[in-house]
């Protein structure tokens, strides 16, 4: 049995070790060259897990520069996809693993492995949009690529490509030639209604001046030759113009049906952030066109980048998404009944907002909150107030109508669908996050399946809402 005073030294010398290793770790763990070392061997599990996310992205791209067989370059990607058009070839399409999601959904995953490789964010694999004619599900890529096919689920049937004239009014010169981020100057959405098909995309108006269009035709499963349904009068050019800041991401671009004679199109404002303010403009706005005459008229205004629109007739209103600055992705309703040429609905921007200029509040912001100050409250400045806004933002796109006063919105940046109830005085509840785990470009209902465009493997997901 030990005595007393060995017992006190034992005790005393056990703390100074104990002391002495945490000073020493402390100090080690500072250094970065010790810093990796320690994590690795001592708390190796988040390192692992980091190790394997970083992995898993790089073989991703290894995998897709693979299978195109060509080097991780936009140039090669757009060259790719516009030869691919031109070739007239099917797109196939596999069926690859369901995944679990939360809510009792199983999301089915059925992959473009043809034909779609330049993306609008990610430089590969490619964007696209969807929508439906009778019994067909109709593909367009961010490039022109359009095909369609009469089942999803039927991957021994490819997705046969429709000849058709896109390229004449967005093609090799725009997507090639332009100075920088050039995959942001894309086809937009496509609609198809009525046995016709819209589709719009970044324009260049005149010479490095832009602003977004729309052509239409005649729905033909052989060839489709497209004309110009609406143009733009003024346009944004992309180094001459106020604010000097220009982005063809910023553009808008949806477009959905609101009557035999209309259609609702959104415009964003390009960051020229004065124009969403600006009534002589249709840059942030939502207008709609008279797809007879191509007159048209502003619906809302204050818009920053309208990327999402659902008119509701059963309520008539129409449902707005919209991405804000650093944070403040909004969802806004407009209310078909105060439509009015006297008093045009604004929803703000860029004088208020949830979200703040790309840095924030610092010094070189300074004269940017002084003419845009992006106030937290809109209704305090004379604006509607979202219904929602995402603080962080989400990569907000789409959104529709699932059921009775229920409706689904995509994210990009979240990877994620949002489902959502509206109440009897128009507000959101029970909000619910699903994350899907891919960027969601485009959404659509049909049969009642929710299909998904999801450009981070270029694949067309379907959930079954029953």
């Amino acid at each position: 049995m030990l005595k007393k005073p060995k017992i006190k030294i034992l005790i005393l010398l056990i703390s100074t070790i104990i002391i002495s290793g945490y000073l020493l770790i402390s100090i080690i763990i500072e250094n970065d060259k010790f810093k990796k070392k320690f994590k690795k061997y001592i708390f190796p599990y988040k390192l692992i897990s980091q190790q394997q996310q970083t992995i898993s992205k790089l073989q991703q791209k290894i995998y897709l520069v693979k299978r195109l067989g060509l080097e991780f370059r936009d140039h090669d990607l757009i060259k790719k996809e516009l030869n691919f058009k031109e070739s007239g070839r099917d797109i196939e399409i596999i069926k690859i693993k369901d995944t679990k999601l939360s809510n009792n959904f199983t999301l089915k995953r059925y992959e473009l492995t043809s034909g779609f490789y330049s993306g609008i964010w990610n430089a590969l694999p490619g964007s696209g949009y969807i929508d439906f004619h009778e019994d067909n599900i109709l593909i367009v890529s961010s490039k022109g690529v359009l095909a369609f096919k009469s089942s999803i689920k039927d991957v021994k049937e490819n997705f046969k490509q429709i000849k058709n004239n896109i390229n004449d009014f967005i093609g090799m010169k725009q997507f090639v030639e332009t100075r920088k981020k050039l995959r942001k100057f894309s086809i937009k959405d496509m609609l198809i209604v009525n046995d016709k098909i819209f589709i719009s995309f970044v324009d260049e108006i005149k010479k490095d001046c832009w602003n977004t269009s729309i052509i239409y035709a005649d729905l033909d499963y052989k060839n489709i030759k497209f004309e110009k349904l609406f143009t733009p009068k003024n346009c944004i050019h992309s180094i001459d113009n106020i604010d000097k800041e220009f982005t063809a991401g910023q553009s808008g671009g949806r477009i959905v049906s609101f009557d035999d004679k209309n259609i609702l199109f959104s415009i964003g404002d390009y960051r020229n952030r004065h124009l969403a303010q600006d009534i002589k403009s249709v840059n942030g706005k939502i207008i709609k066109i008279n797809i007879d005459n191509n007159d048209y008229e502003i619906i809302s205004m204050g818009h920053r980048n309208p990327q999402g629109l659902y008119f509701d007739k059963e309520n008539n209103f129409i449902l707005e998404t919209e991405h804000g600055p650093q944070g403040g992705d909004e969802i806004n309703l407009i209310d078909v009944y105060q439509i009015s040429d006297e008093k045009i609905q604004n929803f703000g921007w860029a004088i208020s907002s949830a979200g703040e200029h790309y840095g924030g509040k610092v010094e070189k912001n300074k004269q940017k909150y002084q003419k845009y100050p992006l106030y937290k409250s809109h209704t305090e400045h004379g604006f509607i107030e979202p219904l929602k806004s995402f603080v962080p933002s989400i990569g907000i796109s789409n959104i529709i109508k699932i059921f009775q006063n229920k409706y689904v919105v995509s994210s990009m940046k979240d990877k994620s669908l949002y489902f959502l109830e509206l109440n009897d005085q128009k507000q959101i509840i029970n909000l619910n996050r699903v994350k899907v785990g891919e960027r969601i470009r485009d959404l659509r209902l049909n049969n009642n399946q929710l299909y998904l465009f999801m450009e981070n493997t270029a694949s067309i997901g379907v959930i079954n809402l029953n």
